[in-house]
């Protein structure tokens, strides 16, 4: 049985779509990503500010139980799991064509909402093969830094987490 999700989120009211696979399940055989949306939470993305209180609502509870989350709604980077900057403005994504109608906030409101069973195969399939590109930061930093030396590339480092890559463990 499928269920129907409304997204709530001011930039896109009224936007509805099924679920058509359990939550973390039936992933693309080459989509492998190493955290769950709530171990990114968890560790700290985006500055805290991902998400607003309407959008939050969309997902699982339990994601943001010890999310690092901004309280004025801006992002502060001492709320990022590495203490850096690492994210480009909306705008920027919007004016480089990475942000569909289906989701308004870029790569990880798709992934979230792919982790929580919505398939969309044209958006999924794009969505991936992003996610497999930005592999080249994982492979400039086992290239460059000394295993597990977490202060070697910050900001790389951060931006790998918010593409669900664990750099932590490089």
């Amino acid at each position: 049985m499928e269920d129907t999700v409304t997204s709530k989120d001011e930039l896109q009211e009224g936007y509805t779509y099924t679920l058509s696979a359990g939550v973390g399940e039936h992933f693309d055989p080459e989509f492998k990503p190493s955290l769950t949306p709530q171990e990114m939470l968890e560790l700290g993305i985006m500055g805290g500010a991902y998400f607003s209180n309407a959008a939050l609502q969309e997902f699982p509870e339990t994601w943001y139980r010890k999310a690092k989350r901004s309280k004025d709604g801006l992002q502060h980077k001492e709320l990022n799991f590495f203490n850096v900057s690492a994210s480009q403005s909306r705008k920027e994504w919007q004016k480089k064509g990475w942000i569909d109608k289906d989701d308004p906030r870029g790569w990880i409101q798709w992934y979230f909402r792919y982790y929580l069973g919505r398939r969309l195969p044209e958006i999924d399939a794009r969505q991936i093969k992003r996610w497999k590109a930005f592999r080249r930061h994982a492979t400039q930093i086992q290239r460059n830094c000394k295993p597990k030396d977490l202060v070697c590339r910050p900001r790389q480092r951060q931006s790998l987490l918010h593409w669900a890559y664990d750099s932590r463990r490089m």
